[in-house]
């Protein structure tokens, strides 16, 4: 009966140990998506500003609520707004910011086709 209560109190404490652990990598890495708004072009996750450290104790509580991380993400996006998020979703808002890449390789290509013709020319 000793090796049995033994056993359950081994088993809780390191399931406890494995949630924490849990929680606080996926706080690193909502923290890491987040963008310090203080410190520009530094994540939440590599801030010591207090608007980070505030964060992170925001983010650390909405866990322990027991939100999901999306949830966490539409909840700092309808607070301080869309700029806030590193990977920014695809909207009519943000077309330009997706698209734009793909239209300077394109044109970058009829460029370089076009010099490569007329050489060849």
């Amino acid at each position: 009966m000793r090796f049995f209560k033994f056993f359950i109190v081994i088993f809780f404490l390191v399931y406890s140990n494995l949630s924490n652990a849990q929680d606080s990598d996926l706080k690193n890495e909502i923290t890491k998506n987040l963008r310090c708004l203080i410190c520009q072009g530094q994540s939440v996750y590599d801030s010591d500003s207090e608007f980070a450290n505030s964060l992170k104790i925001l983010v650390e509580k909405k866990l322990n609520e027991g939100l999901k991380e999306k949830q966490i993400y539409e909840y700092l996006k309808s607070k301080y707004g869309e700029w806030i998020l590193y990977d920014p979703e695809f909207n009519k808002n943000t077309y330009f910011l997706w698209l734009l890449p793909i239209l300077m390789f394109l044109i970058g290509g009829a460029i370089i086709l076009k010099l490569f013709i007329q050489k060849k020319n």
